[in-house]
């Protein structure tokens, strides 16, 4: 049912956690500009923070199939699809992907524990 493997995403999870605890990572509420421009500028402050840029790597080095599992994994966790409807979450972050997928995930503030969420439901 998952096309990625439990270590990778449990890996994905740890490094989020280290990225998001850091006292210097802070998620204002969102302008009215578009999410992805949000997105970029909360990022754009750690762009060189050595925990973001290791776990946008690990991130944009899976296969396209590989994001886009994490994604709907994400939206699982979060409550947007119910656990029946995991072709449903594959379908529409399929529909979306893009090369941002890393900073998609990463400008959410509980990504780790959406996925975490995400991967108990798939796994059941």
């Amino acid at each position: 049912m998952l096309d990625l493997s439990t270590d990778i995403v449990r890996n994905v999870i740890e490094r989020a956690r280290e990225f998001h605890g850091q006292e210097s990572v802070t998620f204002p509420e969102p302008s009215d500009s578009s999410a992805e421009d949000w997105a970029r500028q909360v990022l754009a402050a750690h762009s060189d923070d050595l925990s973001y840029l290791e776990v946008r790597s690990l991130i944009r080095e899976l296969e396209p199939d590989q994001q886009i599992s994490l994604v709907a994994l994400m939206w699982m966790g979060r409550g947007d699809f119910e656990e029946d409807e995991w072709d449903e979450a594959l379908e529409q972050a399929r529909d979306r992907w893009n090369d941002r997928t890393a900073e998609y995930l990463l400008s959410t503030p509980l990504v780790a524990d959406y996925l975490e969420e995400g991967l108990e439901m798939v796994r059941e």
